[in-house]
């Protein structure tokens, strides 16, 4: 076959993605691997049924969630992967992974609101303390790690508000105290951002964002620094009753395969959009990374290899009313919670930020959008008439 035998470490990316997970001698000669929807699997020698490395049962996953693993650990490295059935499933599942009773969790302010509200919730009712965390604390961080703090959780940029993180300072702080980290991934999608580099212990993935690239398939995946962190975050897989349907392992794994070149698109039309937005007397400030404008800039040029195509922007003091007609009344920007995917979306953010650490102060309403496939032309066209309708 293509690439038996290759090591794919020595290949760039492109070609990484293209390869990973293939095993065409495993499947009749085909160049995707097949769907099992399998539960029971038929174990022939007794000795095999207890306390055996051989899967005994399809939860695990089976051939098509086998070669996704392989191609997330090609691309983003690390040395294990745990599929999860979404991408706040994978979330939920590495906290629960390092948690413990009575323990306390460090977790970045600007974080992904769903994960928020599982610290805030579960967590809290099985006595594990959560303490939100200024997104820019850098190595200041040593000076909230105690005896109970059992991990620290990152997101860099932040999903809705864009900081970037300083996160080799805040792993090293926390390695130096034998403190686990998780870093929230997904914005760079494992292609623009290292995290086992950097020092971080788990990665998690949404897949259901660029991965998948087609808004139809949910998936999440924690990635694993070491065998041994690996194996803790498969015990809690399998004690959670975890599982990753392997039609959408076959979708995301699909997805992976135009991953580098949708992404390069889309990093592509986002940043000309971007600039042209600031170029806007309707707009306060754009909040992209990839932007000399961002207060973060420099960090992001340090530690990334290139941009999404989702970025936030603050408009300057506008009418509620006048707010909604303008998004509910574009002809290509649809409003939708999602990102990542094929198609562009923009949704007004103000209600969605939560704040204890460090207030988030804005002039005006901030909407976030993630761009598509389209041309950056036309969706240039379709925000100019939605600030037409602002006037």
């Amino acid at each position: 076959m293509a690439g038996k035998d290759l090591d794919l470490s020595k290949l760039r990316v492109e070609t990484r993605l293209a390869l990973a997970g293939r095993d065409p001698a495993r499947h009749d000669g085909g160049v995707n691997p097949a769907i099992h929807r399998a539960t029971t699997l038929v174990i022939e020698d007794t000795g095999d049924l207890y306390n055996t490395p051989q899967k005994t049962y399809a939860l695990e996953g089976m051939a098509v969630q086998d070669a996704l693993k392989v191609a997330l650990l090609a691309i983003e490295g690390g040395a294990a992967v745990t599929l999860a059935p979404s991408g706040l499933g994978a979330c939920t599942l590495a906290l629960m992974t390092i948690a413990r009773a009575g323990g306390e969790l460090l977790v970045v302010d600007s974080v992904y609101g769903p994960t928020r509200r599982f610290c805030n919730t579960v967590l809290h009712r099985l006595g594990v303390r959560t303490t939100y965390f200024a997104p820019h604390i850098g190595g200041d961080i040593a000076g909230l790690i105690n005896e109970n703090t059992c991990g620290v959780f990152l997101e860099s940029p932040g999903s809705i508000t864009f900081e970037v993180q300083d996160v080799p300072a805040i792993a090293a702080a926390a390695k130096a105290r034998g403190v686990p980290t998780i870093l929230d991934n997904t914005w760079s999608a494992g292609l623009y951002f290292k995290p086992f580099e950097h020092g971080v212990d788990l990665s998690v993935q949404a897949l259901t964002k660029y991965q998948a690239g087609h808004a139809d398939a949910f998936m999440g995946a924690v990635l694993s620094a070491t065998p041994q962190m690996g194996e803790r975050v498969k015990a809690t897989y399998k004690q959670l009753g975890l599982g990753a349907s392997p039609d959408d392992a076959y979708l995301v794994l699909r997805g992976m395969r135009s991953l580098s070149v949708r992404l390069e698109r889309q990093a592509a039309s986002g940043l000309q959009i971007a600039r042209w937005l600031e170029t806007r007397p309707e707009v306060a400030r754009v909040i992209h990374p990839a932007l000399p404008s961002h207060p973060d800039h420099a960090i992001w040029k340090r530690d990334f290899t290139g941009a999404a195509g989702v970025f936030g922007a603050v408009l300057k003091p506008v009418a509620a009313a006048k707010l909604k007609v303008m998004l509910e009344t574009y002809a290509l920007f649809s409003m939708g919670f999602s990102w990542g995917g094929y198609e562009s979306l923009i949704i007004p953010c103000d209600d969605n930020i939560t704040r204890t650490a460090k207030p988030w102060k804005a002039e005006g309403p901030l909407v976030r959008l993630s761009i598509g496939l389209e041309h950056p032309g036309d969706l240039i066209a379709d925000l100019a008439q939605g600030f037409a309708r602002l006037a």
